[in-house]
C-alpha cells in the first residue's frame, strides 16, 4: 500500500481546515458570520440523527442518478462514436441543453412531476451528469484508429467483437475520467432539488433549515458533510478505474 497517495490528501485537507480556522480567528469574525472548523462538531453531536439520515438520502439518489446517467451517457456516446451523423445531429442539442442552468429547470419539474420529490431528484442529478459521459465516450469511439477495424475485420471478426477488444478498452480511460467530473455534478443536482423544492429532503434541505434559522455552524456542517460524500463518491470511482483501466496509468518519470 502506498501510504504517500493517502497521506498528502489528509495533509491537504487538514492543512485547508488550519487556514480557514486561521483565517475566522484572525478577522475576529462570530459564527453568525463566519463558522470556522472549531464550530462544527458541536453541529454534528447536536443534529447527528439528522446528518445520517439526509446524508442517506442525499447519497442514495446522487447514486440513483449517476447510474442512470452512465447508462444512457454510455449509449449516447456510442451512438455519436459510431455515426458521423448521429454526432453532427446530436452535439448541438446536448451543448445547447447543458447550457440551460439546472436551477430554472427544478420549478418546471416540481410542476410536471407534483409531489414526486425523490423521481425530481434523481431526474436532476441524471440529467446535470450524464453530458460528460456522452461526450467522452463519443470522442474515445470516434477517434479510433480504422487500421485495427479494418485488421479484426479482415480476419472475420464480428463489429461487437471489434467494440469489445478495441473500442470499449480505448475508451475507458476517457470514460472513467468523466465519471470522476460527474460524480460531482451529480451531487449539485442533487442538492438543487433539496434546496430549491418546497418539499426538499436530504442534506440541501438540512441546509436551508440552518439558513433559514441563522444557524450558520449547521450550514457549514451541511456544506463539510457534502464534501466528505462527493469525496467518498469520487474515490469509490478511482478504486474502479484501477480495477478496469488501471493498465492506462502512466506512472511520472
Amino acid at each position: 500500500m502506498d501510504f504517500k497517495k493517502i497521506l498528502t490528501p489528509i495533509l491537504s485537507i487538514i492543512a485547508f481546515l488550519a487556514i480557514w480556522e486561521f483565517i475566522v480567528w484572525a478577522n475576529g469574525w462570530p459564527n453568525y458570520v463566519m463558522a470556522s472548523p472549531s464550530d462544527l462538531p458541536a453541529a454534528y453531536v447536536r443534529y447527528w440523527n439528522l446528518f445520517l439520515i439526509d446524508s442517506w438520502q442525499t447519497l442514495w439518489r446522487t447514486v440513483a442518478g449517476l447510474a442512470i446517467s452512465i447508462v444512457f451517457g454510455t449509449f449516447l456516446g456510442m451512438v455519436m462514436g459510431f455515426s458521423r451523423t448521429a454526432r453532427d445531429a446530436l452535439y448541438p442539442l446536448l451543448v445547447g441543453f447543458n447550457a440551460v442552468p439546472k436551477a430554472t429547470v427544478v420549478p418546471v419539474l416540481a410542476l410536471l412531476f407534483i409531489g414526486a420529490h425523490d423521481f425530481n431528484t434523481v431526474l436532476m442529478a441524471f440529467m446535470i451528469s450524464f453530458f460528460p459521459i456522452a461526450v467522452s465516450v463519443g470522442i474515445g469511439l470516434s477517434t479510433l484508429e480504422p487500421e485495427y477495424r479494418d485488421i479484426l475485420g479482415a480476419l472475420g471478426a464480428s463489429k461487437f467483437t471489434i467494440f469489445r477488444k478495441i473500442a470499449l478498452p480505448k475508451t475507458l480511460p476517457e470514460f472513467f475520467g468523466a465519471l470522476k467530473v460527474s460524480v460531482t455534478l451529480a451531487f449539485i443536482g442533487t442538492n438543487l432539488v433539496e434546496i430549491i423544492s418546497p418539499h426538499g429532503k436530504g442534506l440541501g434541505a438540512l441546509f436551508l433549515s440552518g439558513q433559514t434559522n441563522g444557524d450558520y455552524p449547521l450550514m457549514f456542517a451541511v456544506l463539510i458533510a457534502l464534501a466528505f460524500l462527493g469525496i467518498l463518491l469520487y474515490y469509490a470511482v478511482v478504486a474502479l478505474e484501477k480495477i478496469f483501466a488501471g493498465w492506462a496509468e502512466r506512472q511520472p518519470g
